[in-house]
């Protein structure tokens, strides 16, 4: 079982809501931290560990900046993703870049930044060897094994999957590379995404180091360092378990004495690209309740949207939901829990237990609603649909203060990328519409 918690009370919320209004993420910075502590403890059984924080999860340069400052390092997979990472002060190999389909521009600036790159695909060695003059000393390459490994739910099945190499086009790329100039190797593969299995980890381990032997047999190439990738998941429903750290740890150990000792490719550095498990538990999306509707289901309307975290709306993804100061209620109702765009599938939850929730229409100060796990791929996938503005961030630091760390957006931020004179200039130009 999981406990669901949230680091604030009822009235310090007040006292946030009425410097920061509703709806805004609040990260919870010190259980962060102790959270990393624990992960790079547990890998500190190999010869060489290095963790590159998905950016993607939670693009945000204060939390990069904290993560930087206990080791960590950065995923990228786009242009701004290589300047935030940047921004934090990430640089070099601490920068892995992995993407696809990838423009030139995105390429240059990952080499300007001295980023580890990672190519996706066999026929992306001459595309980058044209866009920068010349292969990196290191270079990655992503392995897609295909049927050979089960996807799971969210990712779906490997050889479904745009990513990565086959098995036969990653040791031709690693030998091509390696007659380009190419001096240093990494390994990397990505294969599933929220998976609370250890066994499916561990595996993923295993068949990663069974990969490397035999680029070492068939090519000559010696990996330096395999990067396990991240699909590790979060429990976001009560009844689940956390994955432990100690124990992933200690399963992909038992791979590694297993397949890369006896191969003499000991040592072997491991990397892993984490996001959803570092930040995951320690954010919430806090929004207030609005409106009672009363049809054939009871609804609770919320001050935020699927605009503000679309993951149950994606893919029916399960969010606990607490009511600050209600913690103890009996939950005696059943709501659907939704906001307020034009679309049916803007619901946080579906006929969801909860005590009875007070409305800001009914009360003229509505309770809170507060939900859990959303630190990662939250704020991250916000959207703009239905002219909706996006929220701000807020970070609870370790003393107890709380600070802003991202504005919620404006009408103005909304209308920025308009161009103002230009609608002037067509509506004074336009010829009139003239009916038929």
């Amino acid at each position: 079982m999981s406990v669901k918690t949230f680091p604030l009370t009822k009235a310090r919320l007040e006292e946030l809501a009425d410097q920061y209004p509703t709806p805004f993420y609040i990260y919870d910075e010190e259980a962060i931290r102790q959270n990393v502590m624990a992960m790079r403890r547990a890998f500190s059984i190999f010869p060489s560990y290095k963790e590159h924080f998905a950016v993607k999860a939670l693009p945000n340069p204060f939390i990069l900046k904290i993560l930087a400052g206990l080791g960590l390092g950065a995923d990228c997979s786009s242009y701004a993703e290589l300047l935030l990472a940047k921004m934090a002060g990430i640089t070099g190999e601490d920068i892995m870049f992995s993407s696809n389909e990838t423009p030139e521009r995105e390429y240059r600036l990952a080499d300007e930044l001295g980023a580890v790159i990672n190519l996706d695909d066999f026929t992306h060695i001459e595309f980058l060897e044209r866009c920068l003059g010349r292969i990196p000393a290191l270079i990655s390459c992503r392995y897609n094994p295909g049927p050979l490994k089960e996807g799971n739910a969210i990712i779906g099945k490997p050889e479904e999957a745009k990513y990565g190499f086959t098995g036969e086009q990653i040791i031709r790329g690693f030998a091509l590379l390696r007659d380009k100039g190419a001096r240093r190797f990494a390994l990397h593969t990505m294969v599933a995404s929220n998976e609370l299995s250890l066994d499916y980890h561990v595996q993923t381990a295993r068949m990663l180091f069974e990969l490397a032997v035999e680029i070492r047999e068939k090519t000559g190439v010696r990996v330096e360092w395999v990067n396990l990738g991240g699909g590790v998941g979060i429990p976001y429903r009560p009844d689940q378990e956390a994955l432990s750290w100690d124990a992933l740890a200690a399963g992909i150990r038992a791979a590694y004495d297993d397949i890369i000792v006896p191969a003499g490719l000991d040592p072997l550095g491991i990397h892993t690209e984490y996001g959803r498990p570092i930040t995951g538990p320690y954010g919430w999306l806090v929004a207030r309740a609005l409106h009672r509707k009363r049809i054939y289901r009871e609804y609770i309307g919320l001050d935020a949207s699927m605009a503000d975290l679309m993951r149950p709306a994606l893919y029916g993804a399960y969010h606990h939901i607490s009511i600050p100061g209600k913690e103890d209620a009996p939950l005696t109702e059943m709501y659907d829990v939704v906001g307020s765009l034009c679309e049916n599938n803007d619901k946080f939850a579906v006929q969801r237990r909860l005590p009875w929730i007070e409305t800001a229409a009914e009360t003229g100060r509505g309770d809170f609603v507060v939900i859990h796990d959303a630190g990662a791929h939250g704020r991250a996938m916000g959207f703009n649909y239905n002219g909706k503005l996006r929220c701000g961030e807020l970070l609870l630091r370790p003393d107890g203060s709380v600070i802003r760390i991202r504005r919620s957006e404006t009408e103005d931020d909304y209308f920025a990328t308009l161009d103002a004179r230009a609608l002037q200039e067509f509506h004074s130009e336009g010829d009139e519409y003239v009916a038929p």
